[in-house]
């Protein structure tokens, strides 16, 4: 009999994967990013493991965004106490701090755990195309 391999967590090799967001759609670039960062695109995903690769997501200042989600979307926040709610467009996000709007948008994609979490962290997001990572990155 044939069984599946579980993929663990001292056996995996990680990659470090370059992403041009420049002329690109946003979204399909953060579906991207997701299924990257879980290890979704690797033969030997193990959703309990973290089996993903490194993102380097550079000019992320020169996406796209289709219809009008730059004038409409609003992104909220809320400290917890009685009328702290904070309303942020995205078109202010995205002029002001691109890397967050990243890896907020990323993160709603990726699981609601310490995994996730975890997960989120092999995520870098730069608004230019000069990176500290080149060392990390092959060919």
């Amino acid at each position: 009999m044939k069984f599946t391999q579980m993929a663990k967590a001292n056996e995996i090799e990680r990659d470090w994967i370059v992403i041009d967001a420049t002329d690109k759609v946003f979204g399909r670039i953060i579906t991207e990013v997701a299924t990257i960062l879980r290890g979704k695109n690797k033969p030997y995903y193990t959703p309990h493991v973290d089996c993903g690769d490194y993102v380097v997501i550079i000019n992320a200042s020169k996406a796209k965004f289709s219809g009008n989600k730059l004038e409409t979307k609003n992104y909220f926040t809320h400290s917890g106490y009685f009328g702290s709610t904070k309303t942020h467009k995205m078109s202010d996000m995205f002029e002001n701090n691109p890397e967050k709007l990243y890896k907020l948008s990323t993160r709603g994609m990726l699981p609601k755990t310490t995994l996730g979490k975890n997960m989120l962290k092999k995520l870098k997001v730069y608004a230019g195309s000069d990176h500290p990572h080149t060392a990390q990155i092959k060919g």
